[in-house]
C-alpha cells in the first residue's frame, strides 16, 4: 500500500497505456522520471526519452522560407548538418552555405565556436564566408560609386567576424581597401566605410600594423589635418593612427612628426564626444611613445595651451556622461603626468651637491630665521654647525645631517621638493607646524621632516607614481585636472592632515607608524570619493577625523562578519528586550550592594561619607552617614529610608540642586559630570536626595538603576556598550551552526499557493 501511495501521487495513467521505454532515463509525457521497476500512470499516454546532453533544440531561418525547428547533434559534423538543412529547403550545393547567429554580430558558426549554440538559439542560413568575401570584394572594384558603397555597407558588419576576415584578407581585401583610402576620391560615406572596414579587419591581428606603407599612413594623417570632409571620417582616421602609434615605433614617429599637437587640441575642442575620445586616444598614444624628455616638453606645451583647464571644464564637467574609453585615456594622461615625478623619486640626495645643500639651508632658515640668523651672528664655525644640527633635529630629521634621511629611495629628492614647495607656498602653515611641534615635549612632537618623507612615499604608492599604465583602468582623479602642481598641493593638504591626526591621537614618537596608517586610510578613503577639486578634497579629508576612521573600521568589520545583514539585524532586534532585561537586573543588583558616596559641604569640601543601597525587595532606598575606613553597614543600621513609590524624577548634571550655584574651574566641571539627584514627595513639599558619584562608571550604574526603578529607559553610554557586547556575543552563539554559510540579504520568496488543493489522498481506500 505504501509503495502504491508514493506512485499514485506522482502520476495516474492506466496500466493499459503504451509500453514504457526501458532504462533509468525514461520519462513520461509530463516529464516525470520513473524507474523501470515502478508502475507509472500519466493522464497523457506516450513516452519520451531524455535528450542527450550534446543535443540542443534550435531554430534555423532563411529569407522567404518557413523556419525549421531541429534538434542539433553537436557530435555531428557541420557539413552533415548543413546538408540536412539544405535538403529540407530543397537547396543544392550545401557547401555554398553556412550558418550564422541571427542576432548580435551575425558571426559565422564553425567547428571551433559551435559550443556557443544553446537551447533556444536562433540561427540563419546564409552564403558561405568565402563566397561572400569574393562577392563583396568584387563589388569594391565596381566602376560606380553606388556599387562600392553598397559593397562596403555589407562588408563592415561582417568584418568583425574572424572567419569572414580571414577570407577577405586572404583575397587581398586589405590592399583593395587601402587603395580606396589612398585615392581619396570620395571624402564622404565611402571613405568612412573603408576606414571602418580596414580597422575591423586589422583588429583581428592577422596582419601586423608594421606592414602598413608610409604613403598610406601619411594619407590617413592628411584626413586628420583636413577640415572639409564627412564628420565621421576624422574619428576613424584618429583611431587608425592610434593603433599605428601603439603598435609600430617607426610609424609612430612618423605620426608624431606629421600630426601637430595644435591639431589634436582643435579636435578636442569640438563638442563631439566620439571625436574628443579618439583625439585624446591618439594624444596619449603619442605621449606613451615619446622619451621622458620629449614627454615632459609635450606636456609642458599642452599645459601652456590650457589643455588641463579645457579637460576640467568641458570634458570632466560636461553635461553628457563620460564614456569608459575617455575615462581610461584620462587615467593614462594622469599616470603620465605623475610619471614625470619618477626621476626625482628615484634619485637620492647627493651630499656633495651645492644646490641641494642650499635647498636644505633654505628649508631650515624658513622655519628658524630669527633664531638661526640673528642670534647666530658672530658665532664660531663649530658653534654655527652645532646650532644648524640642533635646528635640523627640531625640523624633524632623524639625523643631524639631513642628507642621511634623504638618501632613501623612494622618495629621494621628491620629498625635499615637497617640503620646499610647502615652505614657499604656505609659509605661515609651515612655520606654525614646525614651531608648534618644537615647543611640545620631545616624545609628543610630530616630526615634520620624517613625516614629510613618509607621506611622500605614501602618496607615491596611493597614486601609483612610476608604475606602468594599466590597459583597462579608468581610475583617474578629477582634481588633478583642476589644479596646477597637483601632487605638491596634495602633499600640502596631507602634511597638515598628519599634524591634525597626530594631535587627535595624542601620539608619541613610538606611535609614528600607527599615525601614518591612519593618515593613509584617510587619504585613500577620500581619494576613492573622487572629489572634483582640491578644496573639496581638503574639506572631506579634514572631516574624516580619527574617531570617524575608527567608526568606519568598526562598521566594516561588522559587515565582514555579516552582523549587519538584514536577517542578523532582525535577530538583534528580537534579542534586545531580553538583554535589556538582563542589564536592568544587573543594575538593580548593583544598587542592592550599595555604594559609598561623599558629601559636598557649603565650601565644596568632600569631607564626609555616606552609604546608600536598595533594599532586596526593590521598594526602599536606605542610606546613612558612616566613618571613613569602616566596613559597609547592614540594612538594619541605616537610619534613613526613601520609598521608591515616592520618587518622582531623576536629575543629572547642572539640573541638580546641589550644583546649581555658579562655580568655576575644573572641580565644578567634574562635579557636574558626576552629580545626580532624586526628587521625591515629602508631605506636600518636594525634596531631593543628592549624590556625587565616586566615578563615571558608578554614575552610569546608579542613574541606570534609578531610571529602571522609575520606569524610564536606561540611556547611559555604559548601557549602550554593555548592550552591544551582549548582542555581539549572543548573536555569535546563535550563529555557530551557520559558520561559513552565506546568509542572504533577503529571505527567499514564499511561493504562491497552488491553484487547487485536490492532491489529498485517502489512505483508507484500497487500490483495486
Amino acid at each position: 500500500m505504501a509503495r502504491s501511495l508514493s506512485l499514485g501521487r506522482e502520476c495516474g495513467t492506466p496500466r493499459s497505456g503504451p509500453p514504457r521505454p526501458q532504462g533509468p532515463q525514461a520519462r513520461c509525457a509530463l516529464g516525470r522520471r520513473c524507474t523501470v521497476s515502478e508502475k507509472c500512470r500519466c493522464p497523457h499516454p506516450g513516452w519520451t526519452m531524455t535528450p542527450p546532453r550534446n543535443v540542443v533544440k534550435i531554430a534555423i531561418q532563411m529569407r522567404d522560407a518557413i523556419p525549421q525547428l531541429i534538434q542539433l547533434d553537436q557530435a555531428k559534423p557541420l557539413a552533415a548538418v548543413l546538408k540536412e538543412v539544405c535538403d529540407v529547403w530543397s537547396l543544392t550545393h550545401s557547401e555554398r552555405y553556412a550558418l550564422q547567429f541571427a542576432d548580435g554580430h551575425r558571426r559565422y558558426i564553425t567547428e571551433n565556436n559551435r559550443a556557443e549554440i544553446k537551447n533556444g538559439s536562433i540561427l540563419c542560413l546564409s552564403t558561405a564566408p568565402d563566397l561572400e568575401a569574393e562577392q563583396l570584394l568584387g563589388g569594391l572594384q565596381s566602376d560606380s560609386r553606388e556599387g562600392r558603397r553598397e559593397a562596403l555597407r555589407h562588408l563592415v558588419p561582417l568584418a568583425s567576424d574572424m572567419t569572414f576576415a580571414r577570407e577577405v584578407i586572404s583575397r587581398n581585401g586589405l590592399q583593395r581597401l587601402g587603395t580606396i583610402i589612398e585615392d581619396g576620391d570620395d571624402l564622404g560615406e565611402v571613405l568612412a566605410l573603408s576606414l571602418r572596414a580596414f580597422l575591423e579587419l586589422m583588429e583581428h591581428g592577422v596582419v601586423s600594423w608594421e606592414t602598413l606603407s608610409i604613403p598610406f599612413v601619411r594619407k590617413v594623417v592628411c584626413y586628420v589635418n583636413m577640415n572639409l570632409m564627412d564628420a565621421s571620417v576624422p574619428p576613424l582616421a584618429l583611431g587608425l593612427l592610434e593603433s599605428v602609434t601603439l603598435s609600430s615605433p617607426a610609424l609612430g614617429q612618423l605620426v608624431k612628426s606629421e600630426v601637430p599637437l595644435d591639431r589634436l587640441l582643435v579636435h578636442l575642442q569640438v563638442m563631439n564626444q566620439q571625436l574628443q575620445t579618439k583625439a585624446m586616444a591618439l594624444l596619449t598614444a603619442l605621449l606613451q611613445g615619446a622619451s621622458p624628455v620629449e614627454r615632459k616638453h609635450m606636456l609642458d606645451y599642452l599645459w601652456q595651451r590650457n589643455l588641463r583647464q579645457f579637460i576640467y571644464k568641458n570634458i570632466i564637467h560636461s553635461a553628457a556622461p563620460m564614456g569608459d574609453e575617455m575615462a581610461h585615456h584620462l587615467y593614462v594622461l594622469q599616470a603620465l603626468m605623475l610619471g614625470l615625478l619618477e626621476p626625482r623619486m628615484r634619485t637620492p640626495l647627493d651630499p656633495y651637491s651645492q644646490e641641494q645643500r642650499e635647498q636644505l639651508q633654505v628649508l631650515r632658515q624658513a622655519a628658524f630665521e630669527v633664531e638661526g640668523e640673528s642670534s647666530g651672528t658672530g658665532l664660531s664655525a663649530d658653534r654655527r654647525r652645532s646650532l644648524c644640527a640642533r635646528e635640523f633635529r627640531k625640523l624633524g630629521f632623524s639625523n643631524s645631517n639631513p642628507a642621511q634621511d634623504l638618501e632613501r629611495v623612494p622618495p629621494g629628492l621628491l620629498a625635499l621638493d615637497n617640503m620646499l614647495y610647502f615652505s614657499r607656498n604656505a609659509p605661515s602653515a609651515y612655520s606654525r607646524f614646525v614651531l608648534e611641534n618644537s615647543s611640545r615635549e620631545d616624545k609628543h612632537e610630530c616630526p615634520f621632516a620624517r613625516g614629510s618623507i613618509q607621506l611622500t612615499v605614501l602618496l607615491c604608492e596611493l597614486l601609483h607614481v612610476g608604475e606602468p599604465c594599466s590597459e583597462t583602468a579608468q581610475d583617474f582623479s578629477p582634481m588633478f585636472f583642476g589644479q596646477d602642481q597637483s601632487f605638491h598641493e596634495l602633499f600640502c593638504v596631507g602634511i597638515q592632515l598628519l599634524n591634525k591626526t597626530w594631535k587627535e591621537m595624542r601620539a608619541t614618537q613610538e606611535d609614528f607608524d600607527k599615525v601614518m596608517q591612519v593618515v593613509r586610510e584617510q587619504l585613500a578613503r577620500t581619494l576613492a570619493l573622487k572629489p572634483t577639486s582640491l578644496e573639496l578634497f581638503r574639506t572631506k579629508v579634514n572631516a574624516l577625523t580619527y574617531g570617524e576612521v575608527l567608526r568606519l573600521r568598526q562598521t566594516e568589520r561588522l559587515h565582514q562578519e555579516g552582523t549587519l545583514a538584514p536577517p542578523i539585524l532582525e535577530l538583534r532586534e528580537k534579542l534586545k528586550p531580553e538583554l535589556m532585561g538582563l542589564i536592568r537586573q544587573q543594575r538593580l543588583l548593583h544598587l542592592c550592594e550599595g555604594t559609598l558616596f561623599r558629601k559636598i559641604s557649603s565650601r565644596r569640601r568632600q569631607d564626609k561619607l555616606w552609604f546608600c543601597c536598595l533594599s532586596p525587595n526593590h521598594k526602599l532606598l536606605q542610606y546613612g552617614d558612616m566613618e571613613e575606613g569602616a566596613s559597609p553597614p547592614t540594612l538594619e543600621s541605616l537610619p534613613e529610608q526613601l520609598p521608591v513609590a515616592d520618587m518622582r524624577a531623576l536629575l543629572t548634571g547642572k539640573d541638580c540642586p546641589h550644583v546649581r550655584e555658579k562655580g568655576s574651574g575644573k572641580q565644578s566641571k567634574d562635579l557636574y559630570e558626576l552629580a545626580f539627584s532624586i526628587s521625591y514627595d515629602r508631605g506636600e513639599e518636594e525634596a531631593y536626595l543628592n549624590f556625587i558619584a565616586p566615578s563615571k562608571r558608578e554614575f552610569y550604574l546608579w542613574t541606570d538603576g534609578l531610571s529602571a526603578l522609575l520606569g524610564s529607559p536606561m540611556g547611559s553610554e555604559q548601557t549602550r556598550l554593555d548592550l552591544e557586547q551582549l548582542l555581539t556575543m549572543e548573536t555569535k552563539l546563535r550563529l555557530l551552526e551557520l559558520e561559513n554559510v552565506p546568509i542572504p540579504e533577503r529571505p527567499p520568496p514564499v511561493p504562491p499557493p497552488p491553484t487547487n488543493f485536490n492532491f489529498c489522498y485517502d489512505c483508507s481506500i484500497a487500490e483495486p
